[in-house]
């Protein structure tokens, strides 16, 4: 039951020892090892190799190496294969670590003093109180939940979006497409936890965002394409949306001369939000190889119907 991981060979290092040390009955190869690929039963990569069923005949787990499985044709595998997502603590930590720091800014409206302080004006500015402060959150899988477990204790007026119900403690919760609206209607501050798929790409366009009541704030950190990137240009010109704090775009590195580089009312990161500690990775994938020998479910399974 051979592991193959397709990266770059400074992580390798990092899982090989992992392995090693924790999960010697699995042989850990590199791209490089000349490995037989018909004996590969597992392997991890961002970016999936071309014709992976032919290369791969016994390939039982792929293992995506970041929380998102976009990049990946969900199609083109065969049903016996199995894709999983990354569901680390470390992963999770990171974007709790990220959104709540965003959310925090702009309910303290550090856009405003960091403007104050350029134009040497010592004046401080109106105070809202969490309780009054609505926060949505969409999408809450794994890394929606925990943020909203996050912020909880401060208690902001909290609201959740997703496809289906769920029974969430303290938290207002939208369900299905047409009650999307009627969550952005009541929504401050906006954060995007949502999987990349055909229903999400391009969800937060020109009308969604006017949903929202004028003065609205935007936390992306999920993927650029769920946002039209004119349309936000084109509200936070207007005022509608406020100030943005954006990890991601449509096309990543950032090109120059793209108006998200000097917008006065976006503060951007180049999609660093949750970053993969490899070591704890490769813990992950080797816990999921256990579970996949013993029949047990498989955390972090992708759903091929929904695309996540």
């Amino acid at each position: 039951m051979s592991f193959l991981f397709l990266g770059p060979e400074d992580r390798a290092a990092t899982m090989r020892a992992v392995f090693a040390r924790e999960a010697p009955d699995v042989p850990f190869f590199e791209a490089d090892d000349g490995v037989v690929p018909a004996d590969i039963r597992y392997l991890a990569t961002w970016t999936p190799p071309a014709d992976l069923a032919a290369t791969y005949p016994d390939l039982a787990l792929i293992f995506s190496t970041g929380a998102g499985v976009d990049q990946f044709d969900l199609a083109a595998l065969p049903p016996a294969m199995r894709l999983v997502r990354l569901v680390e603590p470390a992963l999770t930590g990171g974007m709790v670590d990220y959104v709540l720091g965003a959310v925090l800014s702009l309910h303290r409206d550090f856009f405003a003093y960091q403007r104050a302080q350029r134009d040497e004006v010592w004046q401080p500015g109106p105070m809202v109180a969490a309780a009054d402060r609505r926060v949505s959150i969409l999408g809450i899988g794994a890394l929606g939940g925990a943020v909203i477990d996050a912020l909880r204790p401060f208690g902001f007026q909290l609201a959740a979006w997703s496809r289906s119900p769920r029974d969430l403690a303290g938290v207002t919760h939208f369900a299905g497409e047409r009650a999307l609206d009627d969550m952005l209607a009541r929504t401050d501050i906006l954060v995007c936890l949502l999987p990349l798929t055909a229903e999400t790409d391009g969800l937060l366009d020109a009308r969604r965002l006017r949903a929202m009541p004028r003065g609205a704030m935007l936390v992306n950190a999920a993927r650029g394409r769920h946002v039209v990137e004119a349309d936000l240009i084109a509200a936070l010109d207007e005022g509608h949306v406020s100030q943005a704090i954006l990890d991601v775009a449509a096309i990543e590195p950032l090109p120059p001369g793209h108006p998200y580089w000097r917008h006065p009312n976006i503060l951007l990161t180049p999609h660093i939000a949750s970053v993969t500690d490899h070591a704890a990775a490769a813990r992950a994938m080797i816990a999921n190889i256990r579970r996949h020998g013993s029949d047990e479910p498989l955390v972090g399974l992708v759903e091929r119907s929904a695309g996540y």
